[in-house]
């Protein structure tokens, strides 16, 4: 890839500059107006003759305001170049005061001219330097690469499960861009930090990661990532544009679809201190003109103009957010190099029949604490008890597991429907597993207003049937199932499986995912496994097999052996010793 960067280093840019853009010195003759910059709108105003005013607001629409005699262009690159070629044909006069800030408007439209036709001859496709990305990127991946190298700021807006955390990372392997600022949703903190430490190798060393904790800003160590959720933006407002981040990553970025907060105000701030910014989304909002208006802005600011421009171009008139042919808009954005969209439709040939994925969520270590601390008496007297017989061990054993199961599967369930709760606004029909009442009793308040079907155990065989007859009929997107009656159900309209938590037999998980991957499912069926960072999570995936890989080939696909049986039988004693150890040491 650096290579084909270099045989265009080798090209006079001149070359590669659009004529309009070599020559911006006015031709001799009348001068029609003036050209000054307004900085408290961010835009170059004309001020002439008629004639040539109605000539921009003619030729650009965007440029019209409520004065007459007065035309305005908002100051992005590509629309400094635009006033350029004008000016070509109606010469103006640059103010004064203003002369330094026009040259260097147009050394930067200039430079933004040669990275587009850069962009426009690369190749299409591209593959991380090895030893410095340790994945396999399929050939969809390998464009999206491709297209993330083409384009400084952009948006990968690939559907959820087609891997953008992944191509994101290639693309910070290919570019080199230490440090990196990722900004996810509170509830991907911690799988960020475990996919740049299994995808990424700096010197054939993992990445040096650091989570940034607290709306109060300290002194960060040295790393190469660093990770900080959106929600502490607006306390580390002031300072994190002075910090030396080469690259931003806003993962989910639809979180700043709405202006206003200062949340917002830091990510623009932000956005605008650094060189290269991508934003990673399973969702574009282009239908509602302003959401989208908003995250476009934040990668590269006013490329779709001002508000009163685009609403009143491409929406139904000034202030609407109502776009009027959204198909058209997202075809812009991808045609200009702001966008990349793949769905799953577009790439299944690529895509496995069954993809498993195990992402790695945040938790409440307080509620865990809290809810274990009744179990510590159990604990003490499983290990100093030596009066208790094999079965009263056993029995006891079995309690202490199922608590600590419980505990886990509460203190993450808020974050497991965060998550259900995405992927859910991004068109899913999800089936949501869990084993605890106390679980899914959380899961129905925190997905309420989706409407959840529940299958549970609590229910008549009228209210199961009804709730397999709601998912079915497309008038609930979400059915909540616990792991054990599952049996016999055909729900193959799900897209998503989802494991809110665990089960010690791999078995039971097959035999949940075969709920939606029947016969009449054609898609590519994705099966994520939401696992906490600590608890009996930590015990049950060693158990799975799912610390082997985030995409798990093989497990539970086929019939339990005699002796698999038999150790996860066992796998009861084997938690409460590993509780015993981290509660009791």
């Amino acid at each position: 890839m650096m290579d084909d960067w270099q045989d265009f280093e080798d090209q006079p840019e001149e070359e590669l500059l659009p004529a309009y853009l070599r020559s911006v010195e006015s031709a001799p003759g009348h001068v029609y107006g003036t050209l000054s910059y307004n900085r408290r709108s961010k835009c170059w105003v004309v001020k002439g003759d008629p004639s040539v005013t109605e000539m921009c607001k003619r030729l650009f629409p965007g440029s019209a305001g409520s004065r007459r005699g007065e035309a305005r262009f908002t100051a992005h690159r590509r629309m400094v170049g635009e006033l350029c070629w004008l000016m070509l044909r109606f010469p103006l006069t640059v103010k004064m005061s203003d002369l330094a800030l026009w040259d260097k408007a147009v050394a930067d439209a200039r430079a933004y001219a040669i990275q587009r036709e850069k962009a426009a001859r690369m190749p299409t496709f591209a593959t991380p330097p090895e030893g410095t990305f340790t994945g396999q990127l399929m050939s969809f991946q390998q464009e999206g690469l491709g297209f993330l190298l083409q384009h400084d700021r952009c948006l990968l807006a690939d559907e959820m499960g087609l891997g953008k955390t992944v191509q994101a990372l290639s693309w910070l392997a290919s570019t080199g861009s230490f440090p990196a600022l990722v900004i996810p949703p509170a509830h991907l903190t911690r799988n960020w930090q475990e996919e740049a430490t299994r995808f990424l190798r700096l010197n054939g060393e993992p990445p040096r990661v650091h989570v940034i904790k607290g709306l109060k800003p300290y002194d960060l160590p040295e790393a190469d990532i660093y990770i900080m959720h959106y929600l502490l933006l607006r306390g580390w407002k002031e300072v994190l544009p002075t910090l030396p981040f080469r690259a931003v990553i806003f993962d989910e970025i639809q979180e700043l679809r709405h202006t206003g907060t200062e949340k917002y105000s830091a990510a623009s701030l932000l956005s605008e201190s650094c060189e290269k910014v991508i934003g990673l989304s399973g969702t574009p909002i282009y239908n509602k003109g302003g959401e989208i208006w908003n995250v476009i802005n934040i990668l590269d600011f006013h490329f779709l103009g001002d508000w009163e421009s685009f609403s009143r171009e491409w929406c139904y008139g000034y202030g609407n957010a109502l776009v009027v042919k959204p198909d058209l808009l997202g075809a812009y954005l991808k045609r200009e190099g702001l966008m990349l969209r793949r769905t799953k439709q577009e790439v299944l040939k690529e895509l496995p029949p069954k993809r498993r994925l195990v992402q790695e969520l945040d938790w409440n270590d307080k509620v865990y604490a809290r809810l274990m601390e009744p179990i510590l008496p159990q604990l003490l007297r499983w290990k100093t008890d030596g009066t208790l017989t094999a079965s009263s061990r056993a029995m006891l054993e079995e309690s202490i597991s199922q608590r600590a199961r419980q505990a886990t599967g509460v203190a993450k369930a808020p974050f497991v429907c965060q998550f259900v709760r995405a992927l859910l606004e991004s068109g899913e029909q999800v089936l949501l597993f869990a084993h605890h009442h106390e679980v899914m009793d959380i899961y129905k308040k925190e997905l309420h207003s989706f409407s959840p079907g529940f299958i549970t155990g609590r229910e008549t065989s009228a209210m199961k049937d009804k709730a397999v007859e709601r998912f079915m009929a497309g008038k609930t997107d979400v059915l909540c199932i616990s792991l054990r009656a599952a049996s016999g159900l055909n729900l193959q309209r799900a897209t998503c499986v989802v494991f809110g938590e665990l089960d010690w037999s791999p078995a039971v998980h097959s035999q949940a995912e075969d709920r939606a991957h029947r016969i009449g499912q054609e898609d590519s069926l994705l099966c994520y496994y939401l696992v906490a960072p600590q608890g009996s999570d930590a015990s049950m995936q060693e158990a799975l097999g799912l610390k082997v890989s985030q995409f798990v080939g093989l497990m539970g696909d086929t019939p339990l052996s005699a002796q698999q049986a038999a150790d996860a039988a066992s796998q009861a004693r084997k938690h409460v010793e590993k509780i015993v150890q981290e509660l009791m040491p």
